[in-house]
């Protein structure tokens, strides 16, 4: 009978239980997903965040403010124009509220 190596990590968020933990395949990113046969839920282990890092918002912003339209900020820095539109509104409301 071949068993599975318990991994400190593999603990589920639902129930705390570190018994009963079996691999449920990979998300699209390719982090590993697990399931807990205790309570039947699903969860992935350390997942992926898919945010832009503060610097990265903070740079943008620099940008758009020196001159650069929003577009041509998110074909710089390799992303979406409509991230930077967003950050730009978000940080017009916190600097006028």
């Amino acid at each position: 009978m071949k068993t599975q190596p318990q991994e400190s990590t593999r603990r589920c968020p639902e129930c705390g239980k570190i018994e009963h933990q079996v691999n449920a395949g990979k998300n699209r990113s390719g982090t590993q997903r697990c399931f807990c046969n205790d309570c039947k839920k699903y969860y992935t282990l350390n997942p992926k965040t898919r945010e832009y890092s503060e610097e990265t918002r903070k740079q943008a912003l620099k940008i758009y403010y020196a001159g650069v339209s929003g577009r041509g900020v998110g074909k710089i820095l390799g992303m979406s124009k409509a991230n930077v539109y967003n950050w730009i509104k978000k940080n017009d409301t916190n600097t006028t509220g």
